[in-house]
């Protein structure tokens, strides 16, 4: 669920708890209507009483805010997405911390790996790994090979007679 959707949905229960609390519903029943704990429902009560149904409404986003904004998190991907050797390192392989340093240069943020690999996720990346193929592969020699060496050592089933 979506963190808006469920901050709208937290809201209309606190304020439906409000109304049952201003309309003289024990605090226990409300806690049994609105499945909350006991608890939650002597808060509101609490908040109720300071500054009426307006206290109850959200306060706003939770937690801390995100250290890269939708502009930011384009760009980044953008950079990405040009090359590991575009953003001036020696190979074409991404890393975390290649990322984070990528980051920094970028938008002079300091991240941790675990914290670049956060960011990844939420963007939509995925891990992946390069597949390791030798420099000096020769495909064309690898597919003679596989036609005219493969079938004379691959082994074959032995039919038993008489079955």
């Amino acid at each position: 669920m979506k963190s808006e959707e469920k901050r709208k949905r937290l809201e209309r229960r606190r304020l439906q708890g409000g109304r049952l609390l201003r309309n003289g519903v024990a605090k226990a029943e409300v806690a049994r209507r609105l499945g909350v704990a006991p608890s939650t429902v002597t808060g509101w009560a609490q908040r109720l009483e300071r500054g009426g149904l307006e206290a109850l409404k959200s306060r706003g986003r939770w937690g801390r805010r995100r250290g890269l904004d939708d502009a930011q998190r384009q760009a980044l991907a953008e950079a990405l997405k040009a090359g590991a050797l575009a953003a001036g390192f020696a190979t074409e392989l991404w890393t975390l911390p290649r990322i984070g340093v990528l980051i920094e240069r970028l938008f002079g943020r300091r991240y941790s790996d675990s914290q670049v690999w956060r960011i990844l996720q939420g963007m939509g990346f995925s891990p992946q790994r390069p597949t390791r193929r030798a420099l000096e592969r020769d495909e064309v020699a690898i597919r003679q090979w596989k036609k005219k060496r493969w079938p004379g050592v691959k082994k074959t089933p032995q039919h038993k007679a008489g079955r």
